[in-house]
């Protein structure tokens, strides 16, 4: 039997990172590898529950900024992670991983209407549940949906898979030479610093409820399971104040 630091997991994915190297959309080449990763993560009889954001295809925030009214643009953005999560729910599928997607917005004919027990029910059965649509009311993002998912189903961890290697306390893609990766933060660090992990619902949910973050990089194969095994990647976010700094 694995050695597991985790049992139940929800992985959050960017929209971005469904991306690959195209400039817009999904690419189909990194929903079957991270299909195959989590295969892997599954087998090793970890509950797995995924949100996914939506800013490949659609970001409410962008179009607001535009001129489009908020609410609208979020809910735009809402139906792009509903776009996201049926691709993976695809790949995964393909991968001979059973699939459910549960949606914060009833969209009967391709989602199941979200409803924690089902949730649960779906976790307990070995089942990957991804949850779309965000919280299903605007002005929340989607790593706020992560939050919120994560207490209600008790998750253990959320594991942020990002395009980058951890948090550093600047954009180590703007400014490679300064920027400077971060082992292990607090929330309240992460909120005084401003360093962007998550806004800052997000991580006041995260810290009320003493779910850990661990902030990794998609792109590197076999990540998602060195975390689940409890394997140092990337970045970890706890209430707790390292020893090691």
């Amino acid at each position: 039997m694995a050695i597991l630091q985790y049992k139940r997991v929800l992985l959050k994915l960017s929209g971005e990172a469904l991306m690959g190297n195209q400039a817009y959309g999904i690419d189909p080449a990194v929903i079957q590898r991270v299909a195959l990763e989590i295969r892997n993560v599954v087998k090793l009889e970890v509950e797995l529950a995924l949100v996914v954001g939506g800013g490949n295809i659609f970001r409410g925030m962008a179009g607001s900024a535009k001129g489009m009214d908020r609410a609208t643009a979020d809910y735009m953005g809402m139906l792009a992670t509903v776009m996201n999560a049926l691709a993976l729910q695809d790949g995964l599928e393909k991968a001979g991983v059973v699939t459910r997607v549960l949606s914060a917005m009833e969209i009967r004919e391709v989602a199941e209407p979200f409803i924690r027990r089902r949730a649960l029910r779906h976790l307990e059965k070995g089942r990957v549940t991804i949850f779309a649509a965000g919280t299903g009311n605007p002005y929340f993002t989607t790593d706020t949906a992560a939050s919120l998912r994560a207490a209600e189903i008790g998750a253990e961890v959320i594991l942020k898979a990002t395009k980058v290697d951890g948090i550093y306390d600047r954009d180590p893609m703007k400014d490679p030479e300064n920027a400077v990766k971060y082992d292990q933060l607090t929330y309240m660090e992460a909120l005084t610093k401003e360093l962007k992990v998550m806004d800052a619902t997000a991580i006041a949910l995260c810290k009320e409820n003493s779910i850990p973050l661990i902030v990794f990089d998609l792109a590197r194969p076999g990540n998602i399971e060195r975390a689940v095994r409890g394997e140092r990647i990337g970045t970890l976010v706890t209430n707790e104040v390292s020893s090691a700094r």
